[in-house]
């Protein structure tokens, strides 16, 4: 499958609830060639109104993270989410709603073909690594799926509630730039 047909396919999506009280699909930004996939669980109310992801405070947190490590979500990174709907009220989105859209992010993914995934957040980091994942303790830590190198760090809206997080993300970034590094992965 091509980008604009998956584009024009996930625009037009009617799998599940979420359809039904969003604004715009929120498919995803970036460079579709890049070696560093970032992956959060779903978009949030600035998302919904503007169609992108990370664009509210935790977007604006995300941006100012990637810059530490010599990533730019225009140029050398490519950033999606789970799914690709608003939940209302920013709650956890459903199995249900994850399953109507996994097909999305699997062919992003494809197409993306990225030698890095970082997922943003335990529901990401549940969804794509381990179901039992725990974010509090696993986070920073890498494993290997599909050939693929995968890590998750904090969601960055819950560096907004917490900044006692914040150092640990930052150790989090910086093994995630040696990664890049040792992977010689375009940046």
């Amino acid at each position: 499958m091509e980008w604009k047909e998956l584009q024009s396919q996930c625009m037009a999506c009617t799998r599940c609830g979420l359809c039904q009280t969003r604004h715009h699909v929120v498919f995803g930004v970036g460079n579709p060639d890049a070696d560093v996939m970032f992956i959060g669980e779903g978009p949030g109310e600035q998302e919904d109104l503007r169609g992108e992801p990370f664009v509210g405070p935790a977007g604006m947190l995300l941006d100012d993270m990637l810059s530490i490590i010599d990533l730019d979500r225009k140029t050398n990174c490519y950033i999606a989410n789970i799914v690709k709907c608003r939940p209302p009220h920013n709650r956890d989105p459903e199995e249900a709603e994850q399953e109507a859209c996994i097909g999305y992010l699997r062919s992003q993914v494809a197409l993306v073909n990225p030698k890095i995934i970082v997922c943003l957040g335990r529901i990401a980091a549940k969804r794509l690594i381990d179901r039992d994942f725990r974010i509090t303790r696993q986070h920073g830590q890498w494993i290997q799926k599909d050939g693929i190198w995968m890590m998750a760090i904090y969601h960055p809206s819950a560096l907004l509630r917490d900044v006692g997080k914040r150092p640990e993300t930052f150790d989090d970034l910086i093994s995630l730039r040696e990664k890049i590094r040792q992977l010689g992965a375009r940046v």
